[in-house]
C-alpha cells in the first residue's frame, strides 16, 4: 500500500472510530476540550477566534464558543469560496446558517469576509495529529494554502494555530508534506499541547 493509499485508510479508520462515540462521550468531551483551552492565554484574550462547524463526528465547540461572546471576542467560521479560497465570517449563536458545497454549515449571507492573516487564534479541524504539530486533515488542502504564509514567518506568531482532537486521534509520528502547515498546538479533550516544546515527543504546557 503507498503513502497516499495509507493516508486514505487512515483517515477511514479515524473518521469511523469518531463516528461511533456516544453522546455521554462527546459532551465529557466538549468539557475537557475546554479545559484544555482553558491553559491557553490567547483563547482568553484573542479578538478574533475563528473555528468550525463540528460535523461527521468531530470534536464539538458548542462549550468553547459561548465564552467567548462573554469576554467581548468575535467567534467566526469559515467559508469556502471561488478557486477553493477559504474566508472567515463572524458568526453567533443564533444566527443563519446554510450548508456549502461539502454539506458544511456557513455563515448565510455574511456581512464580512475576514483573509486568514487578520485572524488572531484558529482552531483547526483534523483527523490525527502528532505531537510535534502535524496534522492529517480530510485530505482537501484549505487550511494548508489559507495559512502557507506561516511557514514563511518565525512561530508562533498571529494567528496560533491550535488543533483541536479527541486524544485517540494522536499518532506517534505523521510524515511532513512540503505543503503542510504545522500546528502550534494541540487542544484535546485530555490536555493542551505544545507542539514547539522542547524534546522529540512535546510536552504538555502547564
Amino acid at each position: 500500500m503507498d503513502a497516499t493509499a495509507q493516508r486514505r485508510e487512515l483517515r477511514r479508520q479515524l473518521a469511523g472510530r469518531r463516528r461511533a462515540l456516544t453522546p455521554p462521550q462527546r459532551i465529557a468531551a466538549a468539557q475537557g476540550l475546554r479545559r484544555s483551552l482553558e491553559q491557553l492565554p490567547e483563547y482568553l484574550t484573542d479578538a478574533r477566534v475563528a473555528g468550525y462547524w463540528a460535523c461527521d463526528g468531530e470534536l464539538p465547540l458548542n462549550l468553547v464558543i459561548p465564552p467567548l461572546a462573554t469576554r467581548g471576542q468575535q467567534f467566526l467560521l469559515p467559508v469556502i469560496g471561488p478557486g477553493h479560497r477559504l474566508r472567515f465570517a463572524p458568526w453567533q449563536a443564533g444566527q443563519d446558517i446554510e450548508p456549502n458545497r461539502y454539506g458544511i454549515p456557513e455563515p448565510a449571507h455574511p456581512t464580512e469576509l475576514l483573509e486568514p492573516f487578520q485572524l488572531d487564534l484558529v482552531l483547526v479541524p483534523l483527523l490525527a495529529f502528532d505531537r510535534r504539530g502535524n496534522r492529517l486533515g480530510t485530505g482537501g488542502g484549505y487550511y494548508d494554502r489559507a495559512f502557507s504564509f506561516l511557514n514563511e514567518q518565525v512561530r508562533p506568531t498571529e494567528p496560533l494555530l491550535v488543533g483541536i482532537a479527541y486524544a485517540f486521534q494522536e499518532l506517534p509520528q505523521i510524515d511532513e508534506e512540503p505543503w503542510d502547515v504545522p500546528l502550534d498546538f494541540i487542544a484535546t479533550d485530555h490536555e493542551l499541547i505544545d507542539c514547539h516544546a522542547t524534546g522529540e515527543d512535546g510536552e504538555a504546557r502547564a
